[in-house]
């Protein structure tokens, strides 16, 4: 089995994104590998009325002119003017000199305030620069990111590689010690997400399977995943009957709950509450900026994952149950009370209100457990030992 392995590394704008693409490029060199093929994308503002960098570089490299391109990325969709290899520009596929590339790099963002910016590293060791994994990150390399934003820049550094499993064993088995090495040079992993793929193209569409990105890809056992589909379907029409029957508190409708919540009142820390209810479920959690996310593995070795956005961009909360195996996700939209709405979000108020509201989505997680995983696990089947989509 085919699974391509995407990996996220910490990533810091007070790193100048010169020095990042040099360091990425020396560690090709590094570990013994060829010069590696470079595709880049240097963005102008999509919107007019900004500085255009496209035209800063042309006064200084004029030679680059025939890279530029403002084609649409798809129809309908207008493409901001840039600098590119990829396949919209007259020069695709063609590589210009390194030096030129790391002068440019090295003049973001105070000489080239690019927009957007990515540049990939492709070497045949790192595998196929693979269609099935539809964004950037699905290409096998090392793909460097830089954007603008109301914030300030953003930063990223994440690379796409390739095992061949077998789903008999306990361990994936290792990369190349050469694509390793390159790895260890792009610093801090903060997660990795496994993406199995499927075999040979069968005939008709094949499903689709969204990972904990939100990217979208073809089905690994497209059989499993229509069988799943249909038990997530019965589920959601029984949804709210579930959580009249099992939810032990009876909240104020949405509108209701936001009346009832003064301006300023927030509920303080929110993960004790759910370190209460759900740690003795089994479930592992960790919080990040604005979201919970809570996980464990079922018996059959799925992983059964609560995703919380608990006010990324306001005091209120929203929340999903998912079911991943191995070219299936199962997901049921979780309902803080059978008033609320199929994917509102509900007003968390004080600390009283979260505790409820954790309560009740405890209970039917739980029913969850009971009922839908194990029809799930029936219609997927077992995952392999070393499968895990998101570590």
């Amino acid at each position: 089995m085919r699974v391509a392995l995407l990996t996220t590394f910490a990533a810091t704008r007070k790193e100048p994104l010169g020095e990042v693409v040099a360091r990425i490029h020396k560690a090709f060199a590094d570990a013994g590998l060829p010069e590696p093929e470079i595709r880049f994308n240097f963005g102008d503002a999509p919107l007019p009325g900004f500085v255009s960098s496209v035209d800063r570089v042309l006064k200084r490299h004029p030679e680059l002119k025939r890279f530029v391109t403002d084609a649409a990325p798809m129809p309908g969709i207008p493409g901001a003017r840039r600098i590119s290899n990829g396949p919209l520009s007259a020069g695709a596929g063609d590589a210009i000199p390194f030096s030129t590339l790391l002068e440019i790099a090295s003049g973001v963002p105070r000489s080239f305030p690019f927009h957007s910016i990515a540049i990939h590293f492709h070497s045949p060791e790192f595998g196929e620069v693979t269609t099935e994994l539809r964004d950037p990150g699905g290409m096998a390399g090392i793909l460097v990111g830089d954007s603008w934003w109301v914030n300030g820049r953003n930063r990223s550094l994440s690379a796409c590689t390739f095992v061949d499993a077998d789903p008999a064993s306990k361990k994936l088995p290792p990369l190349p010690a050469t694509v390793a090495a390159v790895l260890a040079a792009c610093g801090k992993v903060k997660k990795t997400m496994q993406a199995p793929l499927p075999g040979a193209p069968g005939a008709g569409p094949v499903p689709g399977v969204r990972l904990p990105t939100g990217h979208m890809i073809p089905s690994a056992n497209p059989a499993a995943g229509q069988a799943v589909r249909e038990v997530v379907m019965k589920y959601r029409g029984q949804l709210a009957e579930i959580s009249a029957r099992v939810q032990p508190h009876r909240l104020p409708d949405p509108a209701q709950a936001h009346r009832e919540v003064a301006l300023g009142v927030t509920a303080g820390p929110k993960k004790p509450a759910l370190q209460a209810v759900f740690k003795p479920m089994g479930y592992s959690i960790r919080g990040e900026s604005g979201t919970f996310k809570l996980r464990r593995k079922t018996p059959a070795n799925l992983t059964a994952e609560v995703t919380l956005d608990v006010g990324t961009w306001s005091h209120n909360v929203s929340g999903f149950f998912s079911v991943y195996g191995v070219g299936f996700k199962g997901t049921m939209i979780l309902l803080v009370s059978p008033s609320e709405a199929v994917g509102a979000q509900y007003p968390i108020g004080d600390a009283t209100r979260w505790q409820k509201i954790v309560e009740n989505l405890g209970a039917l997680v739980a029913e969850l457990e009971r009922t839908f995983v194990p029809e799930i696990e029936q219609a997927g089947g077992p995952a392999p030992e070393w499968y895990e989509p998101e570590r």
